[in-house]
């Protein structure tokens, strides 16, 4: 009798799988103080001050963190949603690394901001710093905004047809996911400001999304009859292959 027969074999790889994500997940949320920490190289006249920079510092590891958690999600998960469509686990994976990369380019940002200052830079790097300081702004919200939107989507629909966790959470996945695109538009065509309390609410329900899937996996798993379908099915498409 091999592993394949067993069901209880079968499934502990998954569960691995499914705690390795859910850990993940969770672990995207350290970066929740990052705006605070931010705040003072945010000012226009950071380059010209002293002190120390540690919070600066702090909020760009945050960020990388989650960044390398972000793809981690993707490539955790694949080998479980490439059973329900793997170009759609692929388009996931692609859209991290690319949601990823952009939060990577923000940090590098910030730190130049913080270069400037501990090199005395002084008031020639004023405009210099606004200006990197408002690329920042830009790139967090397509790589903290429209990407996630894009990502989210994705792994709802994903979760939504294969049933791994329960269909309620994949749908506010979805919806979330339409939301979150709806307030990246507004933003982007002037309706509301980036830092409005609208654009804050648009993101709600991604994060709703992200923190359940996340304790969901970790708590009780991908649903064991689903794993079973799934890998009934890749059985079935590798025979008649």
């Amino acid at each position: 009798m091999t592993a394949s027969d067993t069901p209880g074999l079968a499934r502990a790889p998954y569960r691995k799988t499914s705690l390795t994500a859910g850990i993940l997940y969770v672990l995207t949320f350290i970066s929740i103080p990052t705006l605070a920490l931010y705040g003072p190289v945010k000012g226009t006249d950071y380059v010209l001050g002293a002190g120390p920079d540690t919070g600066a510092i702090t909020g760009g590891l945050l960020e990388i963190t989650i960044a390398l958690a972000g793809i981690g999600t993707a490539v955790v998960l694949f080998p479980i949603l490439k059973k329900q469509n793997e170009a759609a686990a692929l388009d996931l994976v692609a859209a991290r690394i690319l949601e990823s990369s952009t939060i990577f380019v923000g940090v590098a940002f910030i730190l130049t901001v913080v270069t400037l200052r501990q090199g005395g830079a002084g008031a020639d790097a004023l405009i210099t710093s606004s200006t990197l300081v408002a690329l920042y702004d830009r790139i967090f919200l397509l790589g903290q905004s429209f990407m996630p939107a894009v990502c989210d989507l994705i792994l709802g629909i994903l979760l939504y047809q294969s049933r791994l966790v329960p269909r309620v959470l994949a749908v506010i996945g979805i919806v979330g996911a339409g939301a979150l695109l709806i307030g990246y538009l507004a933003v982007m065509t002037g309706l509301i400001g980036q830092h409005d309390p609208a654009a804050a609410l648009s993101a709600l329900l991604v994060a709703v999304f992200e923190l359940a899937l996340g304790i969901w996996l970790i708590v009780k798993g991908f649903n064991a009859q689903a794993v079973r379908a799934l890998e009934a099915r890749q059985h079935g498409t590798d025979a008649a292959g």
